[in-house]
């Protein structure tokens, strides 16, 4: 469960960055999309450095949910009829909500490959596969997605949710690994609060600047 929530948050954080490339136009998020299919090529086939994470990331997906269960059935079992009470603040509102939290990133990754990566979704986004060209429309395909106000609200939802399970996971990864200090513990978490707010910051004010017609 740890391990491949680390490889879960390197994986946004650093696909967050990539998005940024919005900012500077159409042909800033084109090229970058292009250069995912490119990056390694002649010495590695084309797409293949891209190909080689998705399978990492279903991988760590399958294994993260199959923890998931597994710990989930385990804390079932041990606490009986008993369930531990008056547990306040947002530490315990987040672990309350880390399987409800983890269905509904599971949803929006579904939804977000259906709609941007494979285009079948039940209205996907325009223009989903590389043209005959090779010219690669990520630009108008973000745009026409979020252009929709359903899918726009989805993700930044989307993106508070997954920032709330990063914070939780985050923390609960020193006593996975059996470290206890004080100080390395606020370091950690500071580091995932931060994390976290920077997807928040960084994703969703993607979809509500393309309703508010400043990406466009």
């Amino acid at each position: 469960m740890a391990v491949t929530g680390v490889v879960f948050v390197a994986f946004v954080f650093i696909h967050m960055i990539g998005n940024l490339k919005v900012y500077g136009g159409p042909e800033s998020l084109d090229s970058y999309a292009r250069w995912l299919r490119e990056v390694g090529y002649p010495l590695i086939p084309h797409g293949g450095v891209l190909w080689s994470l998705r399978i990492v990331l279903v991988v760590s997906l399958i294994a993260h949910v199959g923890a998931a269960l597994a710990l989930w059935w385990r804390g079932r079992r041990a606490r009986g009829r008993h369930r531990r009470r008056r547990l306040r603040g947002f530490t315990a509102y987040a672990a309350r909500t880390m399987l409800l939290g983890g269905v509904i990133i599971l949803a929006f990754v579904i939804v977000h490959i259906l709609d941007l990566t494979i285009g079948a979704g039940v209205a996907p986004a325009a223009h989903q596969h590389p043209q005959p060209d090779g010219t690669i429309h990520a630009y108008a395909n973000l745009v026409a997605s979020f252009s929709r106000v359903p899918m726009a609200l989805f993700y930044a939802v989307s993106m508070v949710v997954i920032a709330i399970h990063i914070i939780h996971g985050w923390r609960t990864i020193l006593q996975d690994v059996g470290a206890t200090g004080r100080r390395l513990r606020r370091v950690w978490i500071t580091i995932g609060v931060l994390v976290a707010l920077a997807i928040v910051v960084g994703n969703a004010a993607i979809p509500l600047l393309v309703l508010a017609g400043v990406i466009a």
